[in-house]
């Protein structure tokens, strides 16, 4: 083109660079719905290899992968013509790809594929290709059919034997092995050369042999093709005998063996040439004979050999694993022994196919824009680089004229570009050795402004402290992006603001006066968009009491404060770390608000203590050292204490704002002081108070201090040890600083009207220490904003001034600075401050709803025009509350409720949501500013459609027998709708197990289910929602009792807490001490009788069982009805007329017989008692407890006994026995009582 041209063209292309003024394309953001709407010509994404070689066993698969916008469809080109996909049955094309797929499942040979592939991919936009995809089938043919001679040579003598595998696709590695499948022996005297032969240097004769084969390895098959083996037999001059010692001296066994000169075996000759492509694996070879086996070194003409070269195969074989240009050149192998030396020279050339120095990328202009695309490339020889669009060459008929475009050489060039020049093109850089194709697309965007960050976002800063708010945005052309503040204003740019390229906003030291609403606008020619963000400015969170070293003994208590002061409207979280890691705080460690307590402290408790408050923007960290000791008492090492105070503090070196501060340490009392905290008193405006100033490592006895103008400052020291602080040193002597102008700038600054008339500026008076000088006061400056009128001041010592008699709701520019006796101070920024608001004039109009759902309508209204809000706009405000519901019957709570919409468009829109399904709604709206609220609109009335219920009322599950469960619930408080019935589902649950689901329905009528248990240990979890015909609704879960003899429901009460239980239980008790106060009583009219103890008697026949199962005493006296003495087993009672009878007796039990005999003498004493000292009787040791368990007798709910009754034997026969004892029957009574 150039040639054509001739020295015009030149020209004209050297001047159009000259005055060319490039814009940078548009970086399309991935943002997902951008993507969706952006129309884009295609791309090609994945490609099969150009030199693509396939398995035949496997079904052939050509990849063309390519996205775009829309979705491009796709053709394929074989050996340069048309491949029709469809009419092969054996070829198909994948969905929404134009990958290939070729199967042989039915027949064909993978060799009629061969050949050269290239795929398009076009929409409306343009066309992409891939590279030609050369496909080719691999091939591992057998080793052709040969008959080997045997191979005879003589000791000493040079051998190659000759591999020639076959010609494999890819080719195959060859290596060379026994019959025994055991690789050759390689040495410096045998070695494999790079074409596979085997070659010896010199033979010997344990190298006959009658089995060297060659082996070729393919790899896309998975086969080994082995080559008939060699036989070598090797002539020697003398017996050869395998067993005579060979050693590497003499490799010959003594035989007389004829020393030789090297000779290369390969490569032949004294030189030779060698080409390699660049980025390809270089390999050279010098195999040489010779007697002995000559030793291989290398060199390279003109310089060392670098250290990318390495020596494999016993030096035998130089490579170089990436060859570059700088490795061409005169490469020398030498071969020597001690007979002689050889050499020979490979020249090597590299060559290049072609590659990437710049590759075309895609382009994304907006219309009237420049750009270019770029492709360079380079190569050996150099490449010609060939321009194509869509597919075709760019300057053919095909190809749209296009006089935006220039081409120059390895550039194009694109002048206010419009829509519809859309394209894909191609750069294809070719020489003798390869070629590079590149595909890069030039797509025209307009596209209006769009905000991709989130809307109306909340940023919390820390006052003082640095902030961005962000605006990502995208539009093409690139919009213009500006900031406003409260929508009010110019636009934010300099001063302490900074706005970035990419729409974020810096403001870099955050103060209180810039919290607010900020608004971000982008702008085009096709339209502007915006969002906000609110900034909050919160206070530092901050530890104000830290934790301070200690020593505690061990035993004691041990304390660390903690106390925070922090921004209120933030959650603060208060951890503690011991020793950089997380504390547990169990049973021993208490963790309240503003402390940690450690009692009963020991070793382990010993360490650093970090106390970490954190809100969700800053965070404060403050530590000490717990040192725990042993008591003095008991131990012997040095007692450790808080230091001495400082002593002799020295004022020196006196300066306007600085002076240095010396002191002696006092006694650190065997802890090493750690931290030296310098504080200050001043006398003119607090006088007595001493701060801290600043600290110090414990180890310095001077400081430089760095001091406030026009303070009387006196200075003390306090020493700190892990033990605690010391007494404050002696103050130092004072010393007065000059006086200056103020350094510091009142902070806080802001104007707002208290009334509608009126505007109060106020600031936050400076610290006493930045006063720098006497008489300190205030002068402030203010105007009316965007007016050009001259700026008012005053002079105040207070911290407010309030500017009467303006107009409502107007900004003024506002500044400020502190003035005393000495000079002014810094100005502070302007600021804009706004006078009083008034009530909104006008209210929304035309307020209407639409899209109603059952908990959600959306809103629509007009907006008011600006100017009637009399203030800062704030929101438009709806009311809305809920007149009735549409469920007959249902009463409804009428409150107002309010949600507020900010918005500022021209057809504003709002969704009101969390409204109750299925009722009767209104709403009014306001337009409402900082103040005040302006007047209402129009009402409207809208009925929320049918929900779903909520869940019922209560849910009791109540078991009022082992085998049933009853369940009772009621209707929900709001139905949300028509009830159509209930929805019971339940299962068996048993730990983490459960069972099937099962459901039940009910008509909404019925509030009650009975279910029969299978089996008294099954439980159930039960699910229960009610139905409208929307679908079921909140589910109300319950779990029937753990037992089944447990009366359950929701609203339980424990009966032991209740008052008449309690009652009960004490009348229970009062009658039955009554009772046994009587028995006593009786039992001693009675009196004692001696029993002697008889063993077990036989059962007497007239002791019969009764049918009910009990057994009768039956006396031998049958007509003394008033001595037997019954013990019904199937009766709750124990019933003795007399506990003794006037002749032998027998209790007969189940388990069990008791026997003993009665004098009928009642005043007689016992027979074996004794008379006490007293003179009264002592009782018998022996009685009924005797042959009893005591108290452990027990009586089952029908009555029963409980427990086995035994024979008590004799004293004398039981002693050292392990049987149990029999109940007795008057323990039993006992025990019921």
């Amino acid at each position: 083109m150039l040639a054509q041209g001739g020295p015009w063209a030149l020209s004209v292309i050297s001047l159009v660079l000259l005055l060319w003024q490039e814009v940078s394309a548009i970086d399309v953001p991935l943002d997902s719905k951008i993507q969706q709407d952006l129309k884009q010509p295609p791309t090609i994404m994945k490609q099969s290899l150009k030199d693509y070689i396939v398995d035949p066993r496997d079904n052939i698969i050509i990849e063309c992968e390519a996205k775009g916008n829309p979705v491009p469809t796709f053709l394929w080109q074989r050996n340069g013509k048309f491949f029709n996909v469809g009419k092969d049955p054996r070829v198909t094309m994948r969905k929404r790809s134009g990958t290939l797929e070729i199967s042989f499942r039915s027949g064909g040979r993978p060799e009629d594929y061969e050949g050269e592939y290239q795929c398009f991919a076009s929409n409306n936009f343009g066309t992409a290709l891939t590279n030609k995809i050369l496909l080719r089938v691999s091939k591992s043919p057998l080793w052709p059919k040969e008959v080997l001679e045997p191979v005879v040579v003589g000791e000493g003598s040079p051998l190659v034997l000759a591999c020639n595998p076959p010609p494999g696709l890819p080719p195959p590695l060859t290596f060379w092995m026994d019959s025994a499948m055991m690789p050759i022996t390689q040495d410096k005297r045998v070695s494999m050369g790079l074409n596979g032969d085997l070659y010896f240097s010199n033979v010997l004769a344990k190298d006959s042999h009658t089995d060297y084969s060659c082996n070729a390895r393919f790899l896309f098959t998975h086969t080994i093709q082995q080559k008939n083996p060699f036989t070598l037999k090797v002539q020697t001059k003398e017996p050869y005998n395998d067993t005579s010692s060979v050693n590497s001296t003499d490799p010959y066994g003594g035989r007389k063996v004829a020393e030789t000169t090297p000779n290369f075996l390969s490569p032949t000759g004294t030189d030779s040439s060698r080409m390699v492509m660049r980025g390809e694996k270089l390999k050279l070879e010098c195999i040489a004979s010779g007697v002995p086996t000559p030793s291989i070194k290398w060199f390279k003409k003109g310089g060392d050999l670098n250290q990318k070269v390495k020596l494999d195969n016993f030096n035998k074989t130089l490579r170089i694993d990436s060859v570059s240009e700088e490795d061409a050149g005169e490469y020398m192998c030498m071969a020597n022994n001690q007979i002689g030396s050889i050499r020979h020279s490979i020249y090597v050339q590299v060559k290049a196919a072609p590659y990437w120095l710049d590759q075309p990328s895609n382009l994304v202009l907006a219309p009237d824009e420049n750009g270019r695309l770029v492709c360079r490339a380079n190569g050996n020889p150099k490449p010609h680089i060939q321009w194509l669009v869509n597919g075709g060459p760019i300057n053919s008929n095909r190809s749209l004229p296009n006089p935006s475009r220039t081409v120059a050489g390895d550039t194009i060039m694109f002048r206010s570009v419009q829509i519809g020049s859309s394209a894909v093109y191609q750069c294809n850089a070719s020489n003798d050795h390869g070629y590079l194709l590149a595909n890069a697309f030039i797509s025209i965007l307009d596209m209006a402004p769009r905000m991709l960050g989130p809307k109306n976002q909340l940023i919390k800063v820390i006052e003082n402290n640095r902030t961005f708010l962000d605006c990502p945005y995208f539009g093409s052309p690139l919009p213009v992006l500006r900031w406003f503040k409260n929508g009010q204003g110019s636009g934010l740019d300099g001063g302490h603001y900074r706005v970035y390229i990419n729409g974020t906003l810096e403001i870099k030291r955050a103060r209180a006066e810039d919290q607010g609403t900020y608004t971000c606008v982008a702008t085009n020619i096709l339209g502007t968009e915006e969002n906000q963000v609110r900034l909050e400015v919160k206070e530092p969170t901050r530890i104000v009491r830290a934790p301070e070293h200690q020593s505690a003994t061990r035993g004691t208590m041990a304390r660390f404060d903690c106390r925070v002061k922090s921004d209120l409207t933030l959650p603060i979280t208060v951890t503690w770390l011991k020793d950089d890691k997380p504390l547990s705080l169990g049973s021993r460690l208490k963790k309240d608000e503003d402390s940690l307590s450690i009692p009963n402290v020991h070793e382990g408790d010993e360490g650093t203590y970090t106390c970490t408050v954190k809100t969700e923007i800053d965070q404060d960290t403050a530590s000490a050292r717990l040192t725990v000791t042993e008591d003095a008492s008991l131990s012997s090492v040095l007692p450790t204490d808080r230091p001495d105070s400082p002593m002799d503090l020295e004022l020196s070196d006196a300066k306007e704002r600085n002076i240095r501060l010396t002191w002696i340490h006092g006694d650190d009392h065997n802890s090493p002081v750690t931290l030296f905290v310098v504080q200050f008193e001043e006398d003119r405006w607090e006088s007595g108070k001493w701060q801290n100033l600043s600290s110090y490592p414990g180890d310095v006895s001077t400081v430089i201090l760095e001091l406030s103008p026009f303070v009387n400052y006196q200075f003390r020291v306090i020493a700190v040890n892990s033990v605690g602080q010391s007494r404050p040193s002696l103050p130092s002597q004072r010393y007065q600083t000059s006086g200056a102008p103020p350094d510091a700038i009142p902070r806080g600054l802001k104007g707002w009207g208290t009334k509608k008339n009126n505007m109060e500026i106020s600031w936050e008076p400076l610290l006493d220490t930045e006063r720098n000088g006497p008489n300190l006061h205030y002068s402030v400056w203010w105007r009316r904003k965007d007016t050009g009128e001259e700026w008012s001041n005053v002079t105040t010592v207070g911290a407010k001034h309030i500017v009467h008699d303006t107009e409502t709701y107007v900004p003024y520019e506002i500044k400020l600075r502190a003035v005393n006796d000495f000079g002014l101070g810094g100005e502070s920024n302007i600021i804009i401050g706004y006078s009083g608001e008034d009530k909104p004039t006008a209210p929304p109009t035309d307020l209407r709803v639409s899209k109603i759902d059952s908990t959600k309508v959306n809103v629509h209204w007009t907006p008011v025009d600006p100017s009637t809000v009399l203030g800062e706009f704030k929101e438009y405000r709806v009311y809305y509350w809920r007149e009735g519901s549409m469920v007959k019957g249902l009463r409804v709570n009428k409150e107002k409720k309010t949600k507020g919409f900010y918005s500022t468009v021209a057809q504003p829109t709002g969704i009101l949501t969390d409204l109750q399904p299925y009722s009767h709604y209104r709403i009014y709206m306001v337009v409402a500013n900082n103040r005040y609220e302006g007047p209402p609109s129009n009402h409207v009335e809208f009925r929320t459609k049918e929900g779903v219920p909520e869940a019922p009322k209560f849910f009791k599950i109540i078991q009022r027998s082992t085998d049933v469960i009853h369940l009772e619930w009621d209707k929900p408080l709001e139905p949300n709708g028509i009830l159509i019935g209930y929805k019971l589902n339940y299962q068996t649950v048993n730990g983490s197990r459960v069972g099937l689901m099962q459901m039940q329905s009910f008509l909404p009528n019925v509030t009650t289910y009975t279910l029969r248990l299978p089996e008294r240990a099954i439980r159930y979890k039960f699910y229960l929602a009610a139905l409208t015909q929307v679908g079921a609704g909140e589910v109300y879960a319950e779990e029937s009792p753990h037992f089944t003899n447990e009366a359950y429901s929701k609203d339980q009460v424990d009966i032991a807490t209740q008052g008449w239980f309690i009652g009960l239980m004490c009348a229970i008790a009062l009658i039955i001490l009554i009772l046994l106060i009587v028995c006593f009583i009786k039992r001693s009219r009675g009196g004692k009788y001696p029993v002697r103890e008889k063993k077990d008697l036989p059962l007497d026949a007239v002791d019969q069982k009764g049918e009910d199962g009990s057994f009768d005493y039956q006396n031998e006296n049958e007509n003394e009805n008033e001595n037997s003495c019954s013990f019904k087993r199937g009766m709750a009672y124990v019933k003795l007329t007399r506990l003794c009878f006037p002749t032998r007796w027998r209790f007969h039990f189940p388990y069990g017989s008791y026997g003993g005999f009665c004098s009928d003498e009642d005043n007689k004493p016992l027979q074996g008692s004794q008379n006490s000292l007293d003179g009264g009787v002592k009782e018998s040791d022996d009685s009924l407890v005797d042959y009893g368990e005591g108290g452990d007798g027990q009586f089952n709910e029908d009555g029963s006994f409980i427990g086995q009754y035994t024979v008590k034997k004799d004293k004398d026969e039981t002693e050292g026995n392990e049987s149990s004892e029999a109940t007795s029957p008057v323990n039993a009574i006992y025990s019921l009582a």
